[in-house]
């Protein structure tokens, strides 16, 4: 799965228009990254790679490259 897809899947999971975030984006300094985008962000995961993020999985993040790694 390459990084633009799942910036994609932020953006998107977050309602922000394309090219909002990067990889070194914190995600808690964001407004957007809030209990309703982990959900859809979850959603998406589950959907396209059928793999299931935990809450403690969403915890971790700290930045976009955090989410990227994980879901490699």
């Amino acid at each position: 799965m390459d990084e633009k897809t799942i910036i994609e899947w932020l953006e998107d999971a977050m309602d922000l228009d394309e090219g909002t975030i990067s990889n070194d984006t914190v995600l808690e300094e964001l407004e957007e990254w809030d209990s309703l985008s982990r959900l859809s962000l979850m959603a998406i995961v589950k959907k396209k790679v059928n793999r299931m993020l935990t809450g403690n999985d969403l915890s971790s993040f700290v930045t976009v490259q955090d989410v990227i790694d994980f879901l490699r």
